[in-house]
């Protein structure tokens, strides 16, 4: 099934394999940077509190939800929210290529993109519209992650924050988000592990990542199998050490968490000792 000679003559455009490795990380990298700032974004919207027909009175509203609650409903709904909530529901409900054309070839079409090569090698103009729909597509599933990280912490700490007049953004920023963020680190590093695997779509539109080396070595040697092997090797070789470092700090993470757990449960310990004593 495979032959050694059509591995050798893959191993001939090693270069374009190479270039494939660089182009799919740079793609990822970019893709976790921009999608997170968009899904953090997104997941304050979605926690927000803003209603903008807020206005409308409590007796007002008793009046008309018997008439049918149109007003009603109309007092308690929140822009930010809905807008946020379609966007999840859109992006995560639709597949991930039919959202790269329509990025690469409607939304972007018309956009004037520089077109020259990053790294010698990798053409811009294709690049840019591929980082614009992973970011797009990662962000409505960093958004529901941070949201869940973010609602995970102790309504106490916000209380406790709020009494001490820091204001709203302050506490989500000092407070919230530090402790939510360590809580969602790994679920952000296997996005981004996710992330790796999707980008291997953006040879659809040209861009030279790992798949558009194996389809350029396929034209030039006649077979498909031995490519994809290397190609598949290639991909092995970025996402299991990823997974590997990323269950690495996850492990620390918990180990620090439950010497800080014992630490109080002996402060208390103590504390109780203390007063029996």
């Amino acid at each position: 099934m495979f032959r050694a000679e059509a591995f050798a003559k893959t191993f001939e455009y090693a270069e374009l394999f190479v270039q494939g490795l660089i182009c799919t990380v740079s793609l990822s990298a970019l893709t976790v940077v921009f999608g997170f700032i968009l899904a953090l974004a997104l997941a304050v919207m979605r926690l927000s509190d803003i209603h903008v027909f807020r206005f409308l009175s409590r007796e007002r509203q008793r009046s008309l939800t018997a008439r049918g609650g149109a007003l009603y409903a109309l007092a308690r709904f929140n822009p930010l929210r809905f807008l946020s909530t379609v966007y999840v529901e859109v992006f995560r409900a639709t597949p991930m290529l039919v959202q790269l054309f329509i990025i690469y070839h409607v939304v972007l079409a018309g956009v004037g993109i520089p077109t020259f090569k990053l790294f010698g090698f990798i053409r811009f103009e294709r690049f840019v519209p591929c980082v614009v729909a992973l970011a797009l597509n990662s962000a409505a599933y960093l958004c529901e992650i941070i949201r869940a990280g973010i609602q995970s912490i102790d309504g106490g700490q916000t209380e406790a924050a709020r009494s001490l007049g820091m204001s709203p953004w302050k506490t989500m920023r000092f407070v919230v988000l530090p402790q939510a963020i360590k809580n969602i680190l790994p679920a952000i590093g296997n996005e981004f592990v996710t992330i790796i695997k999707e980008s291997s779509i953006c040879y659809t539109v040209g861009v030279q990542d790992i798949m558009y080396a194996v389809t350029t070595v396929k034209s030039a040697i006649y077979t498909i199998a031995e490519p994809l092997i290397v190609a598949t090797c290639v991909y092995f070789c970025l996402t299991f050490p990823t997974s590997k470092i990323i269950a690495h700090f996850e492990r620390k993470m918990s180990a620090g968490d439950r010497r800080s757990g014992a630490d109080t449960a002996r402060v208390r310990k103590s504390k109780n000792l203390a007063l029996k004593g």
